[in-house]
């Protein structure tokens, strides 16, 4: 289903002119050598530009590039430097080279040597003097150094040798010969699995750029007990080689897109739909924070357009009945890519998906929080220290899984949610200070998202957390956070500019065990509160505190997981409700 639904992908690119056609490819290639019609050298071209803080090569639609394991092949009128050049420093076995040089040589005369423009390029290529020439450039130091992409073009043209009509049409024709030679072997032919077609089969399958890897996602290790019935490597799962080109440069293409992939933890995510949409080009913003200095609500303002177009019909109207596809990959062992995640639906089902998500995290915040945080903020809150490296890997994937497919968070989302409360969460202040927070907005989302997610996946009759404060709430771990928020708020006011309160010392045991801690945090309330220098305040506060009580029968010796994250909401919804004043309370 994957490989069908790349292949579908590549032939929708290839008929809009967006994709690389059978047989060839884009590449960014740093050096472009420039010679003239006599075959000698110009000058080398560098087609690298800054882009932030990293440097991008120019795109160029190049033959396809060999796979090659170790072996030497050489790609036809590109390849890196020491299949090239002499004296390229990452390879120092002179005797490869030489065979590496020889190969690339080789390809030229006896697939396009009767091309004159080719002759003149092997002229360049056996010109004794070349290598003085190229001591000249300025760019040669970091050539052998880096042994880069290069490839080739005359002085008088802005387009590559390889781009040359002549050229190009002869590569074509030696693709199609080449394929018509295999079909004449039986030892190369079956039945494609994907196409149902008798075709020839590819060997070796093309590699795949993912996190920085050169993989496959299609391959089989020789004599490691996945051979079976005779047949060895690929030829246990007989892909044919148009197929095998077309989901190889599909995934590649999606893998290189800005707009349809998007990276959490270690995984690398892909979207696209049968047909050409807006969303496929909006999905991966639900994920990643786009927002900027000069738009910080951009993330916020994709989400809120989505969810109002699921309300107001737009999106029915348009594309919501289209097929999806999202697809997750991760470095495998080896030479191989790991699937992690594959789904495919509508887009009007992804899409209400994606909405119940937001909606679920939606909770009261401070006017300084964006309305909607992303998924990569909201790990990062439960990840240790805050590190968006140390995302745990099966937790992202879980959690885009979660999301897309509108089935409960992961269930140790709230175990990391709750570890993350009781180790405190620094929080930097406007004058540049660090405070320990712990419930913050974002941990706060979390819980309330998980919980709502899981009573109303597993269960008819629920009694959901609110987005704001719910006094009438019947979780007895709700309750409890909401007047271990009071009391601390009370010493606070009794002691202003306090640098620990009780939330420091005995949060993590107020949660978990109760009766160990709200005796003695009542009796210590009374010493705080006759400091208060406000009758007004006291009054508030002791009715606070017994509208409070009447809901608590009595203090329990161990809340379960779940009653200490309502606890956790409580805590949060008592504290923003002090500080927000106009908040309307749930009745």
């Amino acid at each position: 289903m994957i490989l069908q639904a790349l292949k579908e992908y590549y032939e929708r690119k290839v008929g809009d002119g967006s994709i690389a056609p059978d047989g060839w490819e884009y590449r960014e290639i740093p050096y472009v050598i420039v010679l003239d019609d006599k075959g000698d050298l110009i000058q080398i071209e560098n087609t690298q530009e800054q882009y932030g803080t990293n440097k991008r090569s120019r795109r160029f639609l190049v033959p396809r590039s060999e796979p090659r394991t170790g072996n030497i092949k050489a790609n036809l009128l590109w390849d890196k430097a020491e299949y090239i050049f002499e004296d390229i420093e990452v390879n120092k076995r002179t005797d490869r080279m030489a065979n590496q040089r020889a190969a690339f040589k080789a390809r030229l005369e006896n697939e396009l040597g009767d091309i004159e423009c080719i002759k003149t390029l092997l002229l360049l290529l056996n010109n004794k003097d070349l290598k003085e020439k190229l001591t000249k450039e300025s760019c040669w130091e970091d050539i052998k150094k880096r042994n880069p992409l290069i490839t080739f073009r005359f002085h008088n043209e802005l387009g590559l040798i390889c781009n040359r009509k002549e050229v190009v049409t002869k590569i074509n024709m030696n693709n199609a010969g080449y394929l018509d030679n295999r079909y004449q072997d039986d030892a190369h032919q079956g039945i494609c699995l994907v196409s149902g077609n008798m075709a020839a089969i590819s060997r070796i399958h093309g590699k795949t750029f993912i996190n920085r890897k050169n993989n496959s996602l299609v391959s089989f290790q020789k004599n490691s007990g996945y051979d079976s019935y005779g047949k060895t490597q690929a030829y246990n799962a007989p892909i044919s080689k148009s197929v095998e080109f077309a989901y190889v440069t599909a995934l590649n293409t999606l893998l290189k897109s800005k707009k349809q992939k998007f990276e959490i933890g270690d995984g690398v995510y892909v979207c696209w739909s049968a047909d050409k949409t807006n969303f496929e080009n909006e999905f991966t913003s639900f994920f990643e924070d786009s927002s900027s200095r000069d738009n910080p609500d951009q993330f916020s303002e994709k989400v809120k357009a989505l969810i109002e177009s699921i309300y107001t019909g737009a999106l029915i109207r348009d594309e919501a009945s289209l097929r999806f596809y999202i697809l997750g990959l991760s470095p495998g062992g080896g030479t191989r890519i790991s699937v992690r995640f594959w789904d495919s639906n509508t887009i009007g089902k992804y899409a209400y998906n994606i909405a119940q998500y937001f909606e679920d995290l939606a909770i009261c915040k401070p006017p300084s929080y964006p309305l909607y945080f992303s998924l990569a903020r909201l790990l990062s809150s439960v990840a240790q220290q805050g590190d968006r490296s140390k995302i745990p890997p099966e937790l992202a994937g879980r959690m885009v899984a979660s999301i897309v497919c509108n089935i409960p968070f992961p269930n140790f989302l709230l175990q990391a949610a709750i570890r993350r409360i009781h180790s405190g969460i620094k929080i930097k202040t406007k004058l540049g200070s660090e405070k320990i927070e712990r419930v913050t907005p974002e941990i706060a989302s979390i819980i309330k998202a998980y919980l709502n997610r899981y009573y109303r996946f597993y269960f008819n009759n629920y009694e959901g957390v609110s987005f704001e404060l719910d006094i009438n709430q019947s979780s007895i771990g709700y309750q409890l956070g909401r007047l271990f928020a009071t009391l601390e708020r009370i010493q606070e006011e009794a002691n202003p500019g306090i640098n620990s309160t009780i939330t420091e010392r005995f949060y993590g045991a107020a949660c978990s065990t109760p009766v160990t801690v709200f005796a003695n945090l009542l009796r210590l309330k009374n010493h705080h509160i006759a400091k208060l220098p406000s009758k007004g305040r006291v009054i508030f506060f002791n009715q606070l505190i017994g509208e409070i009580m009447e809901k608590v029968d009595d203090f329990p010796s161990y809340l379960d997981l779940h009653e200490q994250g309502r606890f956790a909401i409580g805590y949060y919804h008592q504290r923003q409700a002090f500080y927000s004043p106009n908040t309307t309370v749930k009745q």
